[in-house]
């Protein structure tokens, strides 16, 4: 294909797809305003700008592993310097539809781990919770603060064809790529001042800020002047430089588990000037590896007697153990009737149809329709182990038979979605590529949702995995203050 040379929009075409750069009712013509900023830059210079940008990533250490390429552990996130637009009046839907999802998903969590009404009158299956691998019986009847299990929380939201949002999977573990929304925002301002000049954008660098608050709000009552600290896996962590990046925007300690001791029920950090008193920890360390004495014995990474610290009221952690249960894929196809029974409210934003092979009318229509869905393992990440049947092989789709037969509790199937595109930077000039959208809500006695969000796109054509550890990239995601 003949790279374009002069107007970089000049053979752009988003096909069937709902294009996130299109003008619209509530952009107040920034869609249309942008366009005409990167025309002016034209293609070289737009492509020289972004070399320089993602240069900047490298240079200042914004990377994240990939165990599986020994050839290229350490990669940057690809950077797209075209920014992703959503109105004002978009956002404030968002806002509210996340808001909502997490107030349900803290009322979910707080019920199956003390009176189980909801697993009682049959709204969700008992055994798709109990018998669940992330469901943890040490937090039954576990002293919560302000009933928030879900501190913060990434929701994954796709746009349709129409242009409508939707959710496609909840990520109150520990959801990552935060910092990449921050980041973002500085290189536009460094390598693209001339597209941001004048335009009326929701800031996103309260973020730190923000999380340090609830941090803070969520320490054990009576605590004047909360110890907070960023527990991290270490340095050899896909995200270490993540767990960097929020320890300084929050201004606490970045510590490992050997930086911490429990004594006399009590979380203590080793410092240069003795021990001194931790009271909320914000792990991004997963549960299994966070207290030997109670889960995994063999664990190097997590703090002997910190679960039962938590527990008498000494210390605080976020995410709560045992929310895993909450972004199983199974479990997320009953958030709207979640969402119903605990809020009596329709969902803001609505599921994407999900069909549960646990259950045999699920299983049967997944394997009478496995070269139309998209069929996803119910508990993993990243973009691993999915299976886009219109796009398989018939090798591929035989295996992901097999794999549903053998074992159909795994796995859930979805309809594919004509996600929507955006104008990309390729080696051929702009062209449209999928993408998502991942906000951020951070929960203390109440809940705030980062304006904007990540962007993923995915940077191969024609692919639907947006995942960084499949070759996605990210965008600046623009929010429009009015």
């Amino acid at each position: 294909m003949t790279p374009d040379r002069g107007d970089p929009f000049a053979s752009y075409d988003p096909g069937p797809y709902y294009c996130e750069l299109s003008p619209r009712d509530g952009d107040g013509g920034t869609a249309a305003l942008v366009r005409q900023r990167i025309a002016a830059i034209g293609l070289d210079a737009l492509r020289t700008r972004a070399r320089a940008a993602e240069g900047d990533l490298f240079n200042l250490g914004i990377t994240f592993t990939v165990y599986s390429d020994a050839a290229a552990i350490d990669r940057i996130l690809p950077f797209d310097c075209v920014p992703r637009i959503i109105a004002a009046h978009e956002w404030a839907t968002l806002e509210r539809g996340v808001t909502q999802r997490v107030r349900a998903l803290n009322l979910f969590l707080a019920d199956i781990y003390n009176a189980r009404h909801i697993l009682n009158d049959g709204v969700v299956p008992a055994a798709l919770v109990l018998g669940n691998p992330n469901y943890r019986p040490e937090m039954e009847h576990f002293p919560i603060r302000f009933g928030t299990y879900v501190h913060i929380c990434g929701i994954d939201l796709v746009r349709d064809q129409h242009g409508a949002f939707c959710v496609l999977e909840d990520n109150a573990r520990t959801p990552s790529g935060v910092s990449y929304v921050v980041e973002n925002r500085h290189l536009m301002l460094r390598a693209f001042p001339d597209l941001l000049a004048g335009m009326k954008l929701r800031p996103v660098d309260d973020y730190g800020r923000r999380l340090r608050n609830a941090m803070d709000e969520i320490a054990p009552d009576g605590v004047a002047d909360p110890q907070v600290v960023l527990l991290s896996p270490g340095i050899y962590n896909s995200a270490y430089f993540e767990h960097v990046f929020l320890a300084r925007e929050m201004g606490v300690p970045l510590v490992e588990g050997a930086d911490l001791v429990v004594e006399d029920d009590r979380v203590w950090m080793r410092t240069t000037a003795g021990l001194r008193a931790v009271h909320t920890i914000y792990r991004r360390i997963a549960d299994d590896f966070l207290d030997p004495t109670v889960f995994r014995a063999d664990s190097m990474l997590g703090v002997p007697g910190l679960i039962r610290a938590w527990r008498r009221g000494n210390v605080t952690l976020a995410n709560a153990v045992g929310t895993g249960v909450a972004d199983d894929k199974a479990v997320y196809a009953y958030m709207p009737r979640i969402i119903k029974y605990y809020l009596d409210e329709d969902a803001i934003l609505p599921n994407v149809d999900t069909h549960i092979c646990g259950e045999p009318a699920g299983l049967a229509y997944t394997l009478a329709n496995l070269d139309r869905l998209v069929i996803k393992p119910v508990g993993e990440s990243g973009g691993y182990g999915i299976t886009v049947g219109p796009r398989a092989s018939a090798a591929e789709l035989a295996a992901a038979r097999a794999a549903l037969v053998a074992d159909p509790a795994n796995w859930i199937s979805q309809p594919m979605i004509a996600l929507s595109v955006a104008p990309t930077l390729t080696e051929a000039g702009l062209r449209p590529r999928h993408l998502d959208l991942r906000p951020y809500a951070i929960t203390g006695r109440d809940t705030w949702v980062l304006p904007g969000g990540l962007s993923r796109v995915a940077l191969k054509e024609g692919s639907l995995i947006v995942n960084s550890s499949q070759g996605g990239g990210s965008k600046d995601t623009w929010v429009l203050a009015e």
